[in-house]
This record gives structure tokens, C-alpha cells and sequence, in this order.
């Protein structure tokens, strides 16, 4: 696995692809995508009538298919999309297809930094999950939800895997649903089950679920919480300890609980996406303390900041100490640091980055149909017609930018190192 300290870090412009040439050269083409190192720059094309391809860095795949779609970066670096060829769907890496072809595939994922390419397909009606063109040895009549661990070596999803008429409300209520991991079903039936977390360790496995019309709760490796909620959310695993917690709803509002037992004491309007340090010290989450207000709750304690539409994207540092996000309010986005919102108001923003040491906040950003990337607060000073995120060298000095150049400019692709402290200043 490539690791940031060996890309270049260089200061300086690097060409990489002449992407404005690319629209005169292939009659269709798709919105690109770039690589986490900027080193590559990919696009779905049609190479001729009826055929599709990608092309990277102005090179197209030998082969070409009858669709291609969902174009992504491995994390290491590798093109991949889902492609068709004589109506079945399978995944092309690099322009090479895995041997085995399905009747649909969809849902790619990758885990954060290993190599590791799983999707969810369907044969013959029947759901099942593959990893590097192995799939489940079990099938299942439907399949959503699917996440991998940290590792990128396991597998869970949503499950169906009891069989019942579409108007069979009795067996409905029963419970048809449960949670597989690497094909192996929870004994466990649910009305309904959700979003899914896996362990650091990608050893365990916790589940949003119903257990009736009108009770919800957390499943954690196929146990159930004894306590039941009128409405629960996503569950998270601490960092350090594996034990569990999730916004639960209460008599008194929202509030956080850590297997089953409430932790927070006050109420919440909303409670969601909760996070935790990396360390696990502190527990960060959007919340509406009150009706149609937004903000960011950290360990039980609100912001003063506040947006009247949504508040979304929120991250920690590497050390755990600072807070970003994304704020939109009055049709504008925001970008708030540690309870301070920016002075820009923007039509669109990104996830927020923070430099190794949290010094430093950047964050891709939209305005009046140009891109660029915002550094505390401050814009760059070069505008894209395209960008992608920021990444922070790992020393913190630097600053890897990814954009296409306006026409005027050139229209090419182009990795930009910057000094932060130039830019930031």
C-alpha cells in the first residue's frame, strides 16, 4: 500500500492530463475522478458507437464494454467501475474484469487504506456480497446496507432471508430481516434493520433495528439491547473499548446511550451522526437543541453557533482536540471550526480536512460555478472548473491541491503542492 509519506511532495504546478481535449476527442464523457495522490485523472467515455470505456490520463482501457458506470480510486490508487458486457455487470480494475459476471452489481466499497474491492450483486434473484471476485457462499432474497471493516476483509449487510408475499403484513411483523457478516446470517429475525457499524478490529458487528411496528433498538453481534427506544439511530463502536453507544429517543428528546444505559442528560430536538475522537476521549454529534436550529454537541455540550437548515460532514482532528464542519443556512454553506463559523458564504462546500497536527483546516468549495479550496478561512486564490480534496503532507508544511485549470488557463489537469504557510497567511 502506497503511503503519502512516497508521493511527491514537491512545491510546485505538474501537468498530469489535458482533460480539455479530452471533450474533442470522445463524443461523450462523464463527470472525472481523481486519485487521493492527484497522480491520475480518469473519465467514463465512449471509445466508439454503443462502446464504452475509461480513459486515464488521456490513455483509454484496452477494453471496452456495453456500460460502464460508478467510476472510483482504490485506495491505492487504482481506477475501478462496475461494467457490462452481453447484459451481465461485473467490476473492471485497472481495464481488467474479475472472472465472475452477475445479473447487476452495485454499492463498491473500499475500506480506508487497504486494497480490498467489494460490491453487492444479484444472480438469478438471489443477493449476496463479493470480495475480490469471491462472493458470499450464502445467498439471500435481498441485500442493502453493505459496509466493510477497517481492513477491508469483511463484509456486513442487511438481509433478507425469509421469503413472504408482498401483502403479508402478519409474517412482515414477524421479522424477515437480519444482519450477515461474510454470509453467515444473525440467527436473530427483525422487522427491519439499518445502518451497521464494524469494530476497529472488524471482529464485531452493530445494527439499527426494529424489533416491532413501534420498538427500536441496537444489535450487537446478533444480541439484542433489552431496553427499547420509540426511535434509534445509527450505533457506533469506542475506538478503544468496543463497547457500543447510539442516539436513542427518550420522554425528554434525543440523547446518546452506551450499551443501552443513557449517557448524556440533556434532551435534543435531533441527535445523529455521532463520532468519536480518535482516541475515543469525546463524543461528537449533530443535534438541534432546539426545533429547526443546528449545531455540533460535543460530550454533552452545544456549540453557540447555529444553522437554520442542516449541519452535516462534521470532523475530528488527528489529535482529537479540534471539530469541523458544514453548515448551510439560508441557502449558503458554511464552514464552522471549534464553534467559529468562516466569513465565506458558499453555494456548495466539502468535508473539511485538518492538517496532522490540527493546526490547519482546509476544505473544497464552490462559488458562482467556480471550485477552489479554502485554507483557515481563506480562499487560495486559484479557481478550478474542477477539485477534489485537499490533502495535508504528512509533515503538515504542505498542501497537495487537484483541479482542472479554467479554458483560459488551459484546461488541464494540474497537482499543485502549496506551502501552507504562504497560502494560510
Amino acid at each position: 500500500m502506497q503511503q503519502r509519506e512516497s508521493w511527491d511532495w514537491t512545491a510546485g504546478t505538474r501537468e498530469i492530463g489535458d482533460f480539455g481535449a479530452w471533450r474533442t476527442t470522445y463524443g461523450y464523457m462523464e463527470e472525472p475522478h481523481v486519485s487521493e495522490d492527484g497522480e491520475k485523472i480518469a473519465a467514463i467515455v465512449r471509445a466508439e458507437e454503443e462502446a464504452y470505456t475509461v480513459c486515464v490520463n488521456g490513455r483509454p482501457w484496452e477494453n471496452t464494454f456495453d456500460k460502464v458506470w460508478y467510476l472510483r480510486f482504490t485506495p491505492d490508487h487504482r481506477p475501478v467501475a462496475l461494467v457490462s458486457d452481453t447484459a451481465m455487470w461485473t467490476v473492471a480494475i485497472d481495464g481488467t474484469s474479475w472472472q465472475n459476471w452477475y445479473e447487476f452489481v452495485w454499492n463498491t466499497r473500499f475500506a480506508n487504506t487497504a486494497s480490498h474491492v467489494t460490491i453487492a450483486a444479484q444472480k438469478e434473484l438471489r443477493y449476496f456480497v463479493v470480495t475480490d471476485d469471491t462472493p458470499w457462499q450464502n445467498e439471500f432474497f435481498s441485500l442493502n446496507h453493505l459496509i466493510v471493516s477497517p481492513d477491508g476483509r469483511n463484509a456486513a449487510a442487511v438481509v433478507q432471508n425469509t421469503t413472504f408475499p408482498e401483502a403479508d403484513i402478519g409474517k412482515f411483523q414477524e421479522g424477515c430481516f437480519t444482519v450477515a457478516v461474510n454470509g453467515e446470517a444473525w440467527p436473530e429475525q427483525y422487522v427491519n434493520a439499518w445502518e451497521l457499524d464494524f469494530s476497529g478490529d472488524g471482529r464485531h458487528v452493530a445494527a439499527e433495528i426494529r424489533t416491532s411496528l413501534y420498538d427500536y433498538t441496537i444489535a450487537v453481534d446478533g444480541k439484542t439491547w433489552k431496553k427499547r427506544f420509540p426511535c434509534v439511530w445509527a450505533p457506533r463502536f469506542h475506538p478503544a473499548d468496543n463497547s457500543v453507544t447510539a442516539p436513542v429517543k427518550i420522554p425528554g428528546g434525543w440523547s446518546l446511550a452506551r450499551n443501552e444505559e443513557i449517557i448524556w442528560n440533556r434532551g435534543y430536538k435531533q441527535l445523529w451522526h455521532h463520532m468519536y475522537s480518535p482516541d475515543g476521549s469525546h463524543i461528537a454529534a449533530v443535534a438541534a437543541p432546539e426545533f429547526g436550529k443546528w449545531t455540533i454537541v460535543e460530550d454533552d455540550r452545544a456549540w453557540q453557533a447555529r444553522f437554520n437548515e442542516v449541519v452535516t460532514d462534521a470532523v475530528y482532528s488527528p489529535d482529537g482536540n479540534r471539530i469541523a464542519c458544514l453548515g448551510k443556512s439560508n441557502e449558503k454553506w458554511y464552514i464552522a471550526v471549534d464553534d467559529r463559523i468562516w466569513d465565506v458564504a458558499l453555494d456548495m462546500a466539502w468535508q473539511p480536512v485538518f492538517s496532522p497536527d490540527g493546526s490547519h483546516v482546509a476544505a473544497m468549495a464552490e462559488k458562482n460555478g467556480s471550485y477552489t479550496i479554502i485554507i483557515d478561512g481563506k480562499p487560495i486564490g486559484q479557481e478550478f472548473t474542477a477539485a477534489w480534496q485537499p490533502v495535508f503532507s504528512p509533515d503538515g508544511t504542505r498542501i497537495l491541491v487537484k483541479g482542472v485549470l479554467p479554458e483560459d488557463q488551459g484546461g488541464k489537469y494540474c497537482r499543485q503542492v502549496l506551502e501552507v504557510e504562504r497560502v494560510a497567511s
